[in-house]
């Protein structure tokens, strides 16, 4: 028997071979198959609304609302319109005023920085937007790296809303903006205001004229302005009177000034909002977002093709859920790059915190420290407040689709009485699990705010000084709820109170988010300590 240098027999040997490359080519193309597999619609499963997307070569990035967060006007990169991951925010507060403090009975839930643009011009990218909040401004922020930074802010008045950021090729700089009289005004090309003499003008006196007769409704707004083949080609959103529901409206013209001729787009499931994103190969799509209920507004991408000159979205006037390009690494919600476990440690030379983390308004940088205690988040108070809504220094992240769930584990042996802490499906119409100080005593306990006033469902004595606590979300199927559990070991987990129901309110216009909170009631000066945030998709047992 012939035999193979190392002692085995050559048909073994060859076997052996076989095998090991089969094998490897089953594995090789189970992972083409994954990383061909088509994406599919909402591209994010998570509140990620007023979507502005550009393309700088071969990269993609996005702007959002946030509103009244701390950090906000988040700007997220991807490389294949369908995976996402943050890269920064363009402020870290977009103002210091008694509403961003919530301070005097005043907040900004709602409010903040609206709708964005962002543009890439000769080497610098400029995110711009405006807030009724600063006093009616409207913010540009610049940078050269929009993951390093810095971003440098300018602002000016007037406040224009849901403006569009233009560069025309003739070096001339304006903004498009306006609610149903859509305005063209020039600015200086610096961009520290409007030009004196420059453009004023309305280029469109009443994009809701697009229905005829059946006009009101939600206003022509979301003005997001492109220049393709040598037209200009604006998109808005407006509603008819006889129904609510969001619609894309497009408008083009030979001339930036006009007169421009509109139509409507795209009529579907209130899917509308955005612009217009080409890629490399020359494939087109419209970013878009839909109002999904307690979880917020969410992207879809929709494929495009032209026709006499005219975008045509969508296929027979329907947005696909299933997408002519590769899915990637997307996953079941396609938020996995824009949330974050977080084990509060950190190594020499990281930031405090991870992109994922927004404060609920402007934090209070004295009550919080990943310092006092190595590997915990320690919040202390240093003023009273009388619920939730109004405690600085809550700590959030997007919740997400169909659904998610996030566990905390907290040290509440420093909190004094009248303290509360824990973790929350937070919103105006709250829920959340934690732990009260009263008369000396801990509880353990689950609160509802869903019908706007805070409810004490349950409460359990607490005799230890640490606790686990899990909030699972559940978006799908409807009704739309948060369940709530504890556990004393971090392995058993025991339901507390009852499930709470989710509503997408007003004024917050924000989805749900999980919220790390402490706030004091009677008197400042206590402390807890978190010990981790881990956020998973809960499975529909929850589990």
């Amino acid at each position: 028997m012939d035999r193979h240098p190392n002692g085995l027999s050559r048909s073994i040997f060859s076997l052996l071979m076989a095998l090991l490359l089969s094998v490897g080519s089953h594995t090789v193309q189970a992972a083409e198959a994954a990383q061909a597999a088509p994406a599919h619609n909402p591209l994010i499963w998570a509140d990620v609304p007023d979507i502005a997307v550009i393309r700088v070569g071969k990269t993609y990035y996005m702007s959002s609302t946030t509103m009244h967060m701390s950090p906000g006007l988040p700007i997220m990169k991807s490389t294949d319109l369908v995976n996402w991951s943050m890269a920064s925010y363009a402020h870290q507060n977009l103002a210091d005023n008694e509403a961003f403090r919530l301070e005097n009975g005043k907040n900004a839930y709602g409010a903040g920085s609206w709708a964005s643009s962002l543009r890439y011009h000769d080497g610098m990218f400029y995110a711009s937007t405006f807030a009724a909040t600063t006093g009616g401004r409207t913010h540009v922020y610049t940078t050269r790296d929009p993951e390093r930074g810095p971003w440098k802010e300018t602002s000016f008045e007037p406040l224009m809303n849901d403006h569009s950021l233009f560069f025309d090729d003739d070096g001339r700089v304006y903004m498009v903006w306006g609610c149903n009289r859509i305005m063209l005004t020039e600015l200086k090309t610096d961009l520290t205001g409007t030009k004196p003499g420059g453009v004023n003008k309305p280029i469109i006196e009443h994009v809701n004229a697009v229905f005829g007769t059946d006009q009101g409704g939600l206003c022509g707004e979301g003005s997001q302005l492109s220049r393709i083949n040598g037209r200009y080609y604006l998109f808005n959103i407006a509603s008819p009177g006889s129904r609510w529901a969001r619609t894309v409206i497009v408008s083009r013209a030979d001339t930036l000034d006009g007169p421009y001729e509109s139509r409507i787009a795209l009529d579907d499931r209130g899917i509308a909002q955005g612009g217009l994103i080409d890629t490399p190969e020359g494939k087109w799509y419209a970013y878009l977002f839909k109002d999904n209920g307690a979880v917020g507004r969410i992207p879809y991408l929709v494929p495009v093709t032209w026709k006499d000159g005219w975008p045509v979205l969508g296929k027979d006037g329907k947005v696909p859920m299933t997408l002519d390009i590769p899915a990637g690494t997307q996953g079941g919600s396609g938020a996995s790059g824009i949330v974050a476990s977080d084990e509060f440690d950190r190594r020499p030379g990281e930031p405090d915190l991870p992109l994922a983390w927004q404060w609920n308004h402007n934090p209070e940088p004295r009550d919080w420290s990943l310092a006092k205690r190595p590997g915990y988040m320690s919040f202390t108070t240093s003023r009273t407040v009388p619920t939730l809504l109004e405690a600085r220094n809550t700590l959030t992240q997007r919740t997400f689709g169909p659904r998610s769930s996030a566990t905390t584990s907290i040290d509440v042996s420093g909190m004094k009485d009248g303290d509360w802490a824990g973790l929350a499906a937070f919103q105006r119409q709250y829920g959340f699990v934690g732990v009260k100080m009263s008369d000396g005593a801990r509880s353990l306990v689950m609160v509802s705010a869903e019908t706007d006033k805070p409810e004490e469902i349950a409460s359990i004595p607490l005799s230890g000084k640490t606790v686990h606590l899990r909030v699972d979300c559940e978006f799908e199927p409807a009704p739309e709820i948060a369940r709530f559990a504890y556990s004393l070991d971090g392995k058993t987990w025991t339901p507390i109170g009852r499930p709470s129901r989710l509503k997408y309110t007003f004024p917050h216009f924000m989805g749900y988010r999980f919220g790390l909170f402490y706030y004091s009631t009677k008197t400042a000066g206590g402390r807890v300590d978190f010990d981790y945030y881990r956020v998973g998709q809960e499975t529909k047992d929850g589990h």
